[in-house]
């Protein structure tokens, strides 16, 4: 029998649009951070206030973290990949780009995906419908990307969210081993943002040496506050809310919605703006995304084979 999608109600919906609002002003947070502090540091900050938080929760809701040392490695792995290296390249990255391109390289994520999954699981290949979407999605990328002069100055830091997808693709495949494990959602958030902070703690304060930077400006500490609390505490609450009642399938929509938040938030308050071709390859990669999801296609294909009355 075939499994119907779930329809989400209007509550569904609002926590999707908060969750895309949430996550797409995590580029307007480090926006304004990176102004100040460096990239790695940002990062430790997010996730060691994200981790002090959900530590927290867990205690409320009387949750333990496993001291399983396979589910810990399990957690260092999901750390590295999900959280440390995604989010120091994409602040490393937003000193020199708009908040509102990162974000619309960063929704190349589910494109990596698919190409990871095809490749690294056994019962996720690369239907005609994604290899579509994949081929529209880096062409989206190299329209976006055209607009540069072709110096390396220019062309790194959108190499580098583009490997901040590919790290995130990565840890999408790499997260499902959680479940086996038997490791309960929230706690897998937990412990991810535990291990990341462990591992940056050290190259932070050997490398980043944030100390010799000053105090930062009060405008820098709100948005270090929205980091940690709203992008990471508050972001973590609305996926696995979204994700326990609505179902993967239509979570998967907020890749849709956080490039416009971004780019709102950066047009509005800080004063960015886009180019042609930021617009162009936004539109190329969101269709490209459609093309991976497959349900618009569906919705059109039905109503074509709907017979007449």
């Amino acid at each position: 029998m075939k499994k119907i999608a779930h329809r989400m109600n209007l509550l569904e919906w609002s926590m999707l649009v908060g969750l895309s609002i949430v996550w797409g002003g995590s580029f307007f947070f480090a926006a304004v951070a990176i102004a100040e502090l460096p990239a790695m540091t940002i990062a430790f900050i997010r996730v060691s206030g994200g981790a002090i938080i959900l530590l927290l929760a867990l205690r409320l809701l009387g949750i333990r973290l496993p001291s399983s040392k396979t589910v810990w490695l399990a957690f260092l792995g999901m750390g590295l990949m999900n959280n440390a290296i995604p989010f120091s390249l994409i602040f490393w990255a937003q000193s020199e780009l708009a908040s509102g391109v990162a974000s619309i390289l960063n929704a190349m994520t589910p494109i990596f995906t698919v190409i990871a999954a095809h490749f690294l699981t056994d019962d996720e290949h690369l239907s005609a419908g994604r290899i579509t979407g994949v081929l529209l999605g880096f062409l989206g990328v190299f329209i976006l990307m055209g607009g540069n002069s072709g110096e390396s100055g220019a062309i790194l830091p959108h190499i580098a969210v583009l490997g901040a997808g590919v790290s995130y693709a990565l840890a999408s495949i790499f997260g499902k081993r959680f479940g086996r494990l038997g490791v309960p959602p929230l706690a897998t958030a937990t412990g991810q943002v535990c291990a990341s902070s462990l591992l940056l703690l050290p190259v932070v304060l050997f490398v980043d040496q944030p100390w010799s930077y000053g105090w930062p400006s009060g405008g820098t500490l709100w948005a270090l506050a929205g980091l940690v609390v709203l992008s990471t505490a508050v972001g973590y609450f609305l996926y696995f809310r979204i994700l326990s009642t609505a179902g993967a399938t239509n979570l998967a929509l907020v890749t849709f919605l956080i490039p416009p938040s971004a780019i709102l938030l950066g047009v509005l308050v800080l004063n960015e703006s886009l180019g042609w071709n930021h617009i162009a390859g936004m539109a190329v990669i969101g269709v490209g995304l459609a093309a991976i999801d497959g349900r618009v296609f569906r919705i059109f294909t039905r109503k074509r084979r709907r017979p007449a009355p």
